[in-house]
Order: C-alpha cells, then structure tokens, then sequence
C-alpha cells in the first residue's frame, strides 16, 4: 500500500492507500471542526476567511488564518523534503511522515481536553491538525503518483463529473483505465464521508479521543506493509525449506 511507487504500483494498492486515509482525513476533519471550531484538512475555505478578516481590518484573525495556511504548506513541504532526502523508492521513506502525523494526533487526543476556547490555544490544536493534513497529502501524492488525494473532495468530484462524462462516450472513444479511474474517485469520495459521519458521531461520545481513532488507523497502515514484507519473507523461507 506505502512502499509500492511508480511502474510497481497498481489500483488495489491505491484502493488500499485511499481507503484508510481517507477515512483518517475524514474523521480529523469532523472532529477538528467540532472541536476547534476550525476546518483542518483543506485550506479552501481558510483563503475566503483570510480575505474577509483582512477586508474587516481584523488583522489578529487574519494573522492566525495566514498562520494556519502556511502550516498546512509546512506540512507538505515537510513531508516532500523528507521523502526526497530518503528516496522516494526507499521501501519505509514514508514512515516518517506518518510517524510524525501520528504524534500529532495522538498529542490532539491526549491534551485536547485543555482547549479552552482561546485564540492561542485554537491557534495551535487547529494549526498542528493543519501541518498534519498537509504531511498527509503531500505524502498520499507523492506515493500515488498524485492519483490519490485524502484531505480534500473539491478536485475529486471535478475529476469524477469529467470521468462520468467521458463514459456516455462509445467505448472506442473512451481513454484506458476510465472504470478503475471512476471507482478510485467514488472509493475517496466515500470513504472520507464514511469518516466525516464516524468522527461526529464519535465526538458525541469520546469527545477530544476521537483523534486517537485516526490516529490508530495511521499505525495499521504504517505497519501494514512492514508485516506483510515481513510474512512474505517468511512464507518464501518455509516453502523453501520444504520443497528442499
């Protein structure tokens, strides 16, 4: 799912990658806005209140929404450099990334019961939410080969209204790959409203925890390609051993 990249890479491991994390992006997405009031996985709808708070004179809100969209550009950056030191066809050059996403979240849902409503504090719950979306999203790109996006649906519904409208054509006009294209974009789109629904309802219930589901979530894919490298070692050792 993480450690295939480029020619080796095929659509059930962008299946695989889309399915979880954007069921991550999704549950973060809900809960950050339920808890901080503050939309964390895109920086859309940020741009719109940057612009209004500069238009109004309020220069404190607009610094601390400019804060929070350079953050998420932080994070992407982050995540691009550390890939492009490693090697981007290093088997684990994604686990830092995730390593560090997962901090962050973890941190979120274990000291997210001190957020008491203060710029500052709202400041800094949503702008670590924002760096670790944008980490996210730098990274699923980069793996996917920017097939995959986790964090946000705007550029997935366009690609998929493009996809549907290519499929009434006859099927000799049609480019290769059109049915796997459509079911990758509806499997995203899906998947990060299947966390979106999950995340408010946890929140009811778990409050704050709830960021330590998709944080749990990030840890099986981290350790999804480690075990399974691992098992197939074994598997080849064993069947070795007996056919010899």
């Amino acid at each position: 799912m993480l450690r295939h990249v480029g020619h080796r890479r095929n659509f059930k491991h962008n299946i695989r990658l889309a399915a979880i994390l954007c069921l991550t992006a999704g549950l973060v997405n809900v809960a950050g806005l339920l808890a901080f009031a503050v939309l964390t996985t895109n920086v859309t709808g940020h741009v719109a209140y940057f612009a209004e708070s500069l238009a109004q004179g309020d220069l404190q809100l607009a610094r601390i929404i400019g804060l929070w969209m350079f953050l998420f550009l932080l994070g992407a950056f982050s995540s691009s450099f550390i890939i492009g030191r490693i090697g981007r066809n290093q088997v684990f050059a994604y686990t830092i990334p995730i390593l560090i996403e997962i901090i962050i979240l973890f941190l979120n849902g274990l000291y997210g019961y001190r957020y008491d409503g203060s710029l500052l504090q709202k400041e800094l719950f949503a702008g670590s939410l924002l760096f670790a979306m944008g980490l996210q999203n730098a990274m699923v790109s980069m793996i996917s080969g920017s097939v995959v996006r986790t964090t946000h649906l705007t550029g997935i519904f366009t690609d998929l209204g493009i996809d549907l409208a290519a499929a009434t054509l006859p099927v000799a006009l049609q480019k290769t790959g059109l049915r796997q294209r459509i079911v990758l974009r509806l499997m995203i789109i899906l998947f990060f409203l299947g966390g979106a629904i999950g995340g408010g309802y946890s929140y009811a219930f778990l409050q704050h925890y709830t960021f330590l589901i998709p944080a749990g979530l990030l840890v099986v894919a981290m350790f999804y390609d480690i075990s399974r490298v691992h098992l197939i070692k074994l598997y080849r050792h064993w069947r070795h051993r007996l056919s010899s």
